[in-house]
């Protein structure tokens, strides 16, 4: 069962990997994440959806040719810690950004080389039918959030509040036990 040692572990261990075809690191990548989150005055839950959306990818040997479902990982792991508001957006980062490529054309041209590459691997961009299924999700804004600032957090020798900052959050977000 994931804990937040071992989320913190995760990061330890796996977090200096290259954050896919991207020029920064898994964790440099997730601290801009929740640190984009935090300043847009996020809820703390979107904040800790924000560091962790991607912990799947730490939790899976990934190849950049197979989509994993990172994101059902991650959210399926996090489940027994966290509630949905948490974990929504962690599952739906994915569909969110198929989502933005339908409803806004132009969205596409601002992914990089490598998120072009996975929307492609993920099934592309939504159907109107499923981009009409997606936006009734009642945490379907809360991923188009997380989405934006995932597409952001690639800024490469960005300063940011260290792991423990956000894991504060974590710790005051845990489901009451």
């Amino acid at each position: 069962m994931l804990t937040l040692p071992h989320i913190e572990n995760l990061f330890a261990h796996h977090g200096a990997a290259y954050y896919g075809g991207e020029a920064i690191s898994q964790t440099e990548h997730a601290l801009q994440c929740a640190q984009l989150a935090e300043q847009a005055g996020e809820s703390e839950a979107v904040i800790v959806a924000a560091l962790l959306h991607d912990v799947g990818h730490l939790m899976l040997a990934e190849s950049i040719t197979t989509d994993m479902r990172h994101q059902e990982v991650a959210a399926n792991a996090l489940a027994p810690l966290f509630d949905e508001d948490v974990t929504a957006p962690v599952r739906l980062h994915v569909a969110a950004k198929r989502y933005l490529g339908a409803i806004e054309p132009a969205y596409l041209d601002t992914l990089s080389p490598a998120s072009v590459q996975s929307l492609a691997l993920q099934g592309g961009i939504f159907t109107p039918g499923q981009a009409e299924t997606f936006a009734a999700h009642p945490h379907a804004l809360a991923a188009v959030r997380l989405r934006r600032y995932d597409d952001l957090a690639k800024v490469v020798g960005l300063d940011t509040p260290p792991l423990g900052h956000y894991m504060e959050m974590a710790r005051r977000c845990l489901r009451a036990a």
